[in-house]
This record gives structure tokens, C-alpha cells and sequence, in this order.
């Protein structure tokens, strides 16, 4: 029975950019304590765009970058940059040199450039690049946090309040049970368990089960099983699993629409149903990630096609821009 291909990039991006004070208060202690949250921050997605572009780097873009406000007053424009790919990758540290120079170039403002790192490699930890010319030395380092170097405290994080360590030990989870369905079914079924009981408010619960779901990927028939146990779960607690749940009925609509093609009205109806959850899903989608979506986009997606919203759902996954999902 074979685990579909976990998804790590996109969960990752979208939980960081819902809980980001929650993010660095738990892997980057310091600088959330230097940082006033109380001044709000904002994400800088299109022009962060327009930086990658300018640096000619290709596809390879820099997460996130937020404007906010230090406890000594000063406004300052910080990188952050995850490296949730999970791979080792040579040109790492030149990277986040490149897009330092390149943002503070633009802006002409302070950059604090972060990392954080997924892969399972322990003796990577690149934290700087430089070099030196005729007595000149030009170079950056930065703070690094590895996923890995948590693995020790596995059993632990699933009670620590932030929610990231929930969602670590998901990874490092994910990670271990990697080709092991049934074990990997019994961890994700614990962690979901656990944050059914935190005392969180019903959008963080969804937020996060999502963000869970996405990572610990199951074979059909496991989701389905897990489905069940969760649906007992949600009737008592009215938490709908939505990740699981769109996934689920998207499988089982196609096999449903196979097995009632013969009656044209029933197969109609199956298609507008799937392509109503596909809407759906991909609205809430780029509205987590871009924000409020502009009204041309919004007629966009409603009058767009089953295979169109599909293209635009697999776009979406390295999108840097809202204008990059409609170019498929």
C-alpha cells in the first residue's frame, strides 16, 4: 500500500504565515523577544516577488519576508527563509547572502535573515557565506534552526503549548514513519488526538489538523479509517476535518462518477459537486497565503472549470505570486 508523496513546503508556508509570533517564540527565542508585536507585523509577498525576480535566481524563492517594528522603535525588514524541502542544497548559504544584499539593495533598511532547515542531514548546517579580495571581505551569518536536532525531545514536544512543536513533532514524525503506513497512521491519529483536546479556538484547531494532515500523507484506505474515527470525534466536538474530508470525498466522487457514468444527470451532478470543493478549497487556499483576493480573481475562480481548478491548485504549490497560480 503506498503512502502518497509527502507535501512539506506548502503546510509549512501557510502555518508560518498565520502564527508567525508563535513561530519564532519557539525557534527563534531571541529575536522574538526583541521584536514589539504589539506594532503588528506584515508579510511582503509580492514584493518579496519582485526581489527574486530582480536577484535572477529562478524559482528558488525566499519564504517569507515581514516587516516589523524592534522594541527599541526601529523598523526593520526581516528574511525568513525555511528551507523545508528537505534536501541538502549546495548553494544554501550563497542564496541567503544573495537575497540579504538583494532586499537591503531595495529597501535600503536593515534584513535579518533566518533559517530554518528540514532536511535529515546532521552535519549540514550552513549559517554563512563569504569570501575575501585584496584585503576586502564581503559575507553574511545567520541564526539556523534544524528540525532534526528535536528529534531527542520527540515524545516531549506533543506537550509543549506553542503550537510548532506539535507540528515538529508531526514532521519528525512524518519523517520516521516513512514507508511504514501503519505506524504512520497510529502516530498521526495520536497527534490529531492531542490537539483535538487543546483548548485553542476552533480556527487554530482546523488551521492545524490541515497543516497535520498535509504533512503525515496516508494510503486511501487508512485515510478512509482515519476519517471515520475523526468524524466520531467531530459530531461530539463540531470540529470539521476539512483537509482529510476534500481529499476523501475528491477520491471517492471519481469513483462514484465511474461507477454512475451511465446516468448522465447523476454524473453531472458529481462533476459540479467536485468542482464546487475544489473552488472551495482553492479559495481558502490563496486567501490564507495572498489575503483578500481582488474581484477579477474572485470571477476567475468561480467561472473556471473542474480542470482548470486543478491546474491552478497544482500552480499554487510554487507560487511565489498570485499572478504565477493563473499563468497555468
Amino acid at each position: 500500500m503506498a503512502t502518497p508523496r509527502d507535501d512539506y513546503d506548502t503546510p509549512w508556508k501557510d502555518a508560518v504565515t498565520r502564527y508567525f509570533p508563535a513561530f519564532m517564540a519557539f525557534y527563534f527565542p531571541q529575536a522574538h523577544a526583541e521584536i514589539d508585536w504589539s506594532r503588528g507585523h506584515v508579510f511582503l509577498e509580492q514584493e518579496l516577488a519582485q526581489v527574486a525576480r530582480d536577484a535572477a535566481l529562478g524559482k528558488r524563492l525566499a519564504d517569507k519576508l515581514v516587516r516589523l517594528t524592534l522594541r527599541d522603535g526601529s523598523a526593520q525588514w526581516l528574511l525568513l527563509h525555511l528551507e523545508v524541502q528537505g534536501r541538502r542544497d549546495p548553494g544554501f548559504a550563497e542564496r541567503m547572502f544573495v537575497y540579504n544584499y538583494r532586499i537591503f539593495d531595495h529597501y535600503r533598511q536593515p534584513v535579518a535573515s533566518l533559517a530554518l532547515l528540514a532536511d535529515d542531514s546532521a552535519g549540514w548546517r550552513p549559517d554563512g557565506y563569504a569570501y575575501q579580495r585584496l584585503g576586502c571581505r564581503m559575507g553574511i551569518t545567520f541564526p539556523v534552526v534544524k528540525l532534526s536536532d528535536f528529534a531527542g525531545r520527540l515524545e516531549q514536544l506533543p506537550d509543549d503549548p506553542n503550537p510548532f512543536a506539535l507540528l515538529t513533532a508531526a514532521h519528525l514524525s512524518a519523517r520516521q514513519t516513512k514507508g511504514d503506513t501503519q505506524r504512520r497512521a497510529a502516530e498521526k491519529w495520536r497527534l490529531l488526538t492531542l490537539l483535538l483536546q487543546r483548548q485553542w479556538d476552533r480556527q487554530a484547531i482546523i488551521d492545524l489538523l490541515m497543516v497535520i494532515d498535509w504533512m503525515m500523507r496516508l494510503p486511501m484506505p487508512l485515510e478512509r479509517q482515519l476519517r471515520q474515527r475523526i468524524g466520531e470525534m467531530e459530531r461530539s466536538r463540531v470540529m470539521p476535518y476539512i483537509s482529510s474530508f476534500e481529499r476523501i470525498a475528491r477520491d471517492d466522487g471519481r469513483k462514484q462518477g465511474r461507477q454512475e457514468g451511465r446516468q448522465e444527470g447523476h454524473r453531472e451532478g458529481h462533476q459540479e459537486g467536485l468542482r464546487e470543493g475544489q473552488l472551495l478549497l482553492l479559495t481558502q487556499l490563496l486567501k490564507r497565503r495572498f489575503g483578500a483576493l481582488p474581484a477579477p480573481i474572485e470571477q476567475r475562480l468561480a467561472q473556471g472549470t473542474a480542470a482548470q481548478l486543478l491546474a491552478w491548485s497544482d500552480a499554487f504549490v510554487g507560487a511565489a505570486t498570485l499572478e504565477e497560480v493563473f499563468k497555468a
